[in-house]
Formats: structure tokens, C-alpha cells, sequence
């Protein structure tokens, strides 16, 4: 397993950690890099990068083709796979039962609360509720080791501890995306991928560690577009297994279906990942992103206000049956979409109205038949178990089968939502990516935005539409059309009340004008298919 780690290039302008209580960087580096845990991550860039990049450039491809007009379909080439009779591997104890899963950044706080929050699962993201900083990314996997050690505890300014309670939660980890890289690690000279990155990392310091303790090490995997990128996930399961010495199967992952082709390919996503399939789950905020970028040159795709696309349109709830039926099928779980709501602590009847939303988001799930669900704060953890305790008996779903979602088709899964495009939509949607675009450029990657915890979905959506509006020319429903000026003019009417609201001091630390810049390119010329990967130059 030979790799030079003289070859490893570091970038050297990385800011000193600051923070009361923890630890420089310098000695993160040291840590967390250790010369052992750089040759596993050498390792897996010289086998793996290359198929990666073959792989991104399969996708530029197929959107070439959805941008000639070709709808998504069915492979005929994997008809055996979708029509064979085979299941998942068997699903490990501590995993049977996990009907309320919370999600969040790593950093050391969140990590315990989510742990300690009664939820089943916490998924620690280094994805969308992360804005990859270096000094995030290394942190995060400190926090994680932690974690799992038993020994993390953190104290606030204020003198209070925080440590794990005895029956914290099951943890997964969601590395970032394919299409990303980290740009701070360098193997032979080029940024090392930021899947293999997180991964390796994590992997490498905890699987020992979770073992012992009768546990093991798994993953949520985003934004994948094919079964041959879950083949590639597969692959790196299996050489990082052997390279450490453990059982092949060790390693089970969950994927998210938050993009439109992922979700014709579910059987096949499952087929490669089998020995190491924890089920799928509905990404349903990438999803509608998704849905916009994937159509973004089809003015008939074009979607009405984001508020009113709710999963009790079509395309949503076919998506979602399909998705269930697929699991059940072949004996994983079909876990839930988000409940991004948060407690409201000074208005009573906004924080019940809020609840009953979340109560009939999450009684939806259940009675569709999925295994669990997701929820963005610990104040949701009892709302959603109470739903779940009450509608699901068992400690899942996996022997609910619906034969009808088996005739789904392919036009289900494309058929166009309804509504109206209002200037409200469009403010709004000005107002939350300009508010998320700038707490992310500031290494805050999960901000509470009008009483919701909102993450990179929400602002790719959103900036997303902008683009989308202005592209084809979308009329209001006042017959007004949309354009630039337009989004220019709202832009400079939103960020007028911000910048009086703060003091110079207040402003000068604010990263607003490098969001409003990050926004207006983005809503215009030639699409950019994801934000963290067009604004992470500006991060640290």
C-alpha cells in the first residue's frame, strides 16, 4: 500500500483557530493527519480520483442530452437488475429501528446535543449544512473521533458543560458530494476529492474504534446522478475494508435520491451497494433543485413558487412511492425527507402552527410507509417520535409492500407541477439565498432563516428559480415578466433594511456584498450547477 506522503502538498495560508477551548490548527493538522491516516488518503486518490472524474464527465454529458430535449428513462441495459429477485444485505441490529434521524454540522456543540437529542440517528454532514472551511473539516473530524471515543465535551463561555448522555445516538456521516474537491490537500498536485477526503478521514481514525464497541462505520451518500457512481462508493468500500483488515460489509450506506436521474436508477443504486446498503432516503430539497437545473433549458419545466411545491405534487409523491416500493422490495429502509422547522420561543401560536405542520409532514410518511424520518432540531426529536410511535407498531416498515407504485412510469416521475409565480416567490427566494450565501461565507453552513434551519438545498433552490425565471421569461401572475432589472432592484430593496440594521463595525465584518455578487452571477449567464463549488474559492 506504498504512497510517498512527501507527495502530499499542503496549502500553507490556513488561519490560526482562535476560538477559546480548542485547539490550534497547526495541531489539528498534526492530529487528524497523522502520517498513517495521509498514505490511507494517498491511497484512495490514486485509485479512485480518476474514475471520479471519468464519471463527472458522464454527467456534463447527460445533461447535454436534457438540454437537447431528452426526457430521463428507465435503463433497458439494467432491465434484469430492476426485474430480479435479490435483497440487500441483512440490517444490523442498531439499525433496525430508525424511525427519527437529526441532522447537522459537526461542529463539537451540535455534535453532542444531536447525540443526546432521543433521535435513532444523527447524521453528522459535512455536505449541506457545512461550509467546508479547512479548519471545519479537520474540527469536524476531531469532534467525530470524539465521539465515538466517549470523551468529547465542550463548555460554553458561560461555564457550562456539555457531555454525551448514556444512549446517545447511532452516527452517520455524510461526506460531501462527488463534484467536490478539497482543495487544501493535494495528492500528486491536484486537489484531492472531498468524498474520498471526508470519507478516508473518518473511516481511517474511527472503524477500530467503532468496532470495539460493537458497532461500525456508516455513511450517508449525497447527490448521486447514477448506479455507476455507487459502484465507484462500492469499490472504495471494499479496498478501504481490506486495507484495514476488517469483514467485507462492514460499511453500510444510505443513499439519498436528490436528483432526478438517481431517482430512475434506485434498484440499480441498491444492486451495486448491496453488500453495503442501509436503504435509500428522499432528498426531497436537492431533489427539487434537481428538477430545475437538470430541465433548466425547457421553458415547460419551469416551476411556480417554491412555497407550493409541496410533496403533494405528483412528481413528489410519485417519486416518494417509488422510492418506498424499491426499499421494501429488496429489504432496506425508505427513510423521510426533512422537517426543517424550528422551535419558535416567543410566539405560541406560530411555534403550535409550526408543529402541527411538522405532526402532518411526518403522519405522511408514516402512512406512505416509510421506516423513518429526518428532523433539523432536537426540539423536533418528540413531535416526529410521537407521529412515528403511534402510526408504526414494528420497528419499521419493511413489510409494507404496494404493488400499485410498481406501475410508476417514467412521465410520472417528470410530470410538471402547478401554481403561480408571484413577486413574493421571487423576493423571497432573493431573501434566503442572499441570508444563506453570507452566513456560508462566513463558515456557517446551517442557519436558522425565519424560523426554518436552512441548508445549501434552500439556497440552490432558490437561486436556482431566480436563474430559471429570468432565463425563460416567467411572468408573474399579474402578467409582469421577470427580469434581471427586476431581481437587481429586489436585491437592492432587500439588502437596504440589513445594512441599516448594522452597525459599520457590523457591516464591515459582514459578508453581504460578496453574497449579493455570489447571487446575481449565479441568477445569470450560463448556469452553474452547484453554489459550494462556485463560491468555495472564497472560503478559507
Amino acid at each position: 500500500m506504498a504512497s510517498s506522503v512527501a507527495k502530499i502538498e499542503m496549502t500553507a495560508a490556513i488561519p490560526p483557530l482562535n476560538v477559546e477551548g480548542t485547539m490550534l490548527i497547526d495541531e489539528l493538522n498534526h492530529e487528524i493527519l497523522s502520517p498513517d491516516a495521509v498514505e490511507f488518503l494517498s491511497e484512495l486518490d490514486r485509485r479512485f480520483d480518476s474514475r471520479r472524474v471519468q464519471l463527472l464527465e458522464a454527467r456534463r454529458a447527460r445533461q447535454e442530452q436534457f438540454d437537447r430535449g431528452m426526457l430521463p428513462t428507465f435503463l433497458p441495459e439494467t432491465e434484469e437488475i430492476r426485474r430480479g429477485d435479490w435483497a440487500g444485505a441483512s440490517i444490523p441490529a442498531e439499525l433496525l429501528d430508525r424511525r427519527v434521524e437529526i441532522t447537522g454540522p459537526t461542529d463539537r456543540k451540535m455534535v453532542i446535543n444531536a447525540l443526546n437529542s432521543g433521535a435513532n440517528v444523527f447524521m453528522a454532514d459535512f455536505e449541506d449544512a457545512n461550509a467546508p472551511t479547512w479548519r471545519n473539516c479537520i474540527e469536524g473530524q476531531r469532534n467525530l473521533r470524539d465521539a465515538n471515543l466517549r470523551t468529547i465535551s465542550w463548555c460554553s463561555a458561560e461555564g457550562k458543560i456539555y457531555k454525551l448522555g448514556r444512549t446517545p445516538a447511532v452516527l452517520f456521516v455524510r461526506p460531501r458530494g462527488w463534484h467536490m474537491v478539497e482543495k487544501h490537500f493535494c495528492p500528486s498536485g491536484h486537489p484531492m476529492s472531498a468524498s474520498l477526503f471526508d470519507f478516508g478521514l473518518y473511516f481511517f481514525h474511527n472503524c477500530k474504534i467503532l468496532l470495539k464497541r460493537g458497532s461500525a462505520p456508516y455513511f450517508y451518500l449525497p447527490k448521486m446522478e447514477s448506479h455507476l457512481e455507487a459502484r465507484l462508493w462500492n469499490d472504495v468500500f471494499l479496498f478501504a475494508q481490506e486495507y484495514v483488515g476488517i469483514p467485507a460489509g462492514t460499511v453500510r450506506a444510505t443513499v439519498l435520491i436528490e436528483t432526478i436521474p438517481a431517482a430512475f436508477e434506485m434498484d440499480e443504486i441498491l444492486y451495486e451497494l448491496r453488500q453495503h446498503s442501509a436503504g435509500l432516503n428522499c432528498g426531497r430539497w436537492d431533489y427539487i433543485f434537481s428538477f430545475i437545473k437538470k430541465f433548466r433549458s425547457r421553458p415547460e419545466f419551469v416551476l411556480p413558487d417554491r412555497g407550493t411545491v409541496t410533496m403533494e405534487q405528483p412528481f413528489l409523491r410519485s417519486y416518494v412511492e417509488l422510492l418506498i416500493h424499491t426499499c421494501h422490495r429488496r429489504g432496506v429502509h425508505a427513510m423521510g425527507g426533512m422537517a426543517a422547522q424550528i422551535p419558535i420561543r416567543n410566539d405560541e401560536k406560530a411555534n403550535d402552527e409550526a408543529m402541527q405542520r411538522v405532526q402532518q409532514d411526518k403522519l405522511r410518511e408514516v402512512r406512505a410507509g416509510h421506516d423513518g424520518t429526518w428532523v433539523a432540531h432536537p426540539g423536533l426529536v418528540p413531535v416526529a417520535r410521537e407521529v412515528f410511535d403511534q402510526h408504526m407498531a414494528g420497528k419499521n416498515q419493511l413489510s409494507t409492500h404496494r404493488e400499485e407504485r410498481s406501475a410508476i412510469t417514467a412521465a410520472d416521475l417528470v410530470q410538471i407541477p402547478e401554481g403561480r409565480i408571484t413577486e413574493a416567490g421571487l423576493r423571497r427566494n432573493i431573501d434566503v439565498a442572499l441570508q444563506y450565501i453570507e452566513s456560508w461565507l462566513r463558515g456557517n453552513g446551517c442557519v436558522p432563516i425565519y424560523n426554518l434551519m436552512e441548508d445549501a438545498a434552500t439556497a440552490e433552490i432558490s437561486r436556482a428559480q431566480i436563474w430559471q425565471w429570468i432565463h425563460h421569461k416567467a411572468r408573474f401572475d399579474d402578467g409582469r415578466a421577470v427580469t434581471l432589472e427586476m431581481v437587481e432592484s429586489l436585491l437592492a430593496e432587500v439588502l437596504a433594511p440589513l445594512r441599516s440594521q448594522m452597525s459599520s463595525k457590523n457591516w464591515a465584518a459582514a459578508k453581504f456584498g460578496p453574497a449579493a455578487e455570489i447571487l446575481k452571477e449565479l441568477s445569470t449567464g450560463q448556469f452553474q450547477d452547484f453554489l459550494t463549488t462556485s463560491a468555495y474559492s472564497e472560503l478559507d
